[in-house]
């Protein structure tokens, strides 16, 4: 019994430490004005990409005003960064990085008031990219 429960119990664990490698990347999802949660999303997407996973972001509401090209955002320590330095460092590395559908509209902007390489989503692109199972989805 006891070899029974060892053998189940290491194989539960090579089972979630295979699931736990095998992710494809990140899902994220930024709403909050808090630049210290923005520059959380931002950090945890650069190490992502730095593993050589794919980051797809979506800023929604006060985020996403970091997408905008005459916006500015709060520098942080340690790291002496702001979250829009961040957001272009990560798009530099290759993810890729939308806004809500529903933000340029009632914010009554156009994609030209838009940083370069970030696009307007697309609700069932978006719908798609949650639901894969390859990816994680964090929400900030």
């Amino acid at each position: 019994m006891k070899k029974l429960l060892a053998v189940s119990t290491l194989g539960l664990f090579l089972t979630t430490s295979a699931f736990a490698t095998s992710a494809k990347g990140l899902n994220v999802l930024v709403t909050s004005d808090n630049a210290q949660t923005q520059m959380m999303s931002m950090v945890l997407s650069m190490m992502t990409l730095k593993q050589n996973k794919k980051v797809n972001m979506v800023l929604c509401s006060k985020a996403g005003d970091l997408a905008l090209k005459n916006s500015k955002s709060e520098t942080l320590k340690p790291m002496n960064k702001s979250p829009k330095m961040m957001l272009k460092a990560i798009i530099n590395k290759g993810a890729s990085v939308k806004v809500c559908p529903l933000y340029l509209p009632n914010k009554n902007l156009q994609k030209t008031d838009l940083m370069s390489n970030i696009t307007v989503a697309k609700p069932m692109d978006v719908s798609k990219d949650l639901l894969n199972n390859d990816y994680k989805n964090l929400s900030y």
